[in-house]
C-alpha cells in the first residue's frame, strides 16, 4: 500500500462532516490488491462520521480494487463508478455505500463546476 493511501484514509474522519452529511449508514470493506496479497479496509460510514481500520469483518458491502487504480482514484486521475463499470474493479452489496464513498475522491484535475463556468459565460455576454 503506498503512503497516499495510507494519508487518505487517515483523513476520512476530518473531512466526514462535509462530504457525508446524512447520505448513508452502514459499513463498506475495501479489498486493495497488489501482485498475490490483499490489504483490507473497513470503513464504518454514519451521518456525518467515518471511521476506517484496516481489518475485515462484518460489511454491508464491498468493494475491490487494485492498487493502483485506488491511487488513481484518490488522485483523481480515474472515476470509481466508471472503474466498476468497465469491470476495472469489483462491487457487491449495498451500492448506496460505494456511491457515498466515492465524494470522498478529489474531481479529474482541470474540473470546473459548471455552475461557475456559466455564471462567467453570463458575465461576459452582459
Amino acid at each position: 500500500m503506498t503512503e497516499a493511501t495510507e494519508r487518505f484514509f487517515e483523513s476520512l474522519p476530518t473531512r466526514a462532516p462535509t462530504t457525508l452529511g446524512g447520505l448513508a449508514t452502514g459499513t463498506l470493506q475495501i479489498d486493495l490488491g497488489t501482485d498475490h496479497q490483499t490489504e483490507h479496509w473497513l470503513v464504518r460510514m454514519r451521518p456525518g462520521t467515518v471511521r476506517a481500520s484496516r481489518e475485515r469483518g462484518p460489511a454491508d458491502a464491498i468493494w475491490y480494487s487494485s492498487s493502483a487504480l485506488f491511487d488513481r482514484l484518490i488522485t483523481g486521475e480515474a472515476q470509481g463508478l466508471a472503474a466498476v463499470l468497465r469491470n476495472e474493479s469489483t462491487f457487491s452489496g449495498d451500492v448506496v455505500l460505494f456511491l457515498t464513498f466515492r465524494r470522498f475522491f478529489p474531481n479529474p484535475p482541470g474540473t470546473r463546476d459548471p455552475r461557475q463556468v456559466a455564471r462567467q459565460a453570463a458575465g461576459r455576454g452582459s
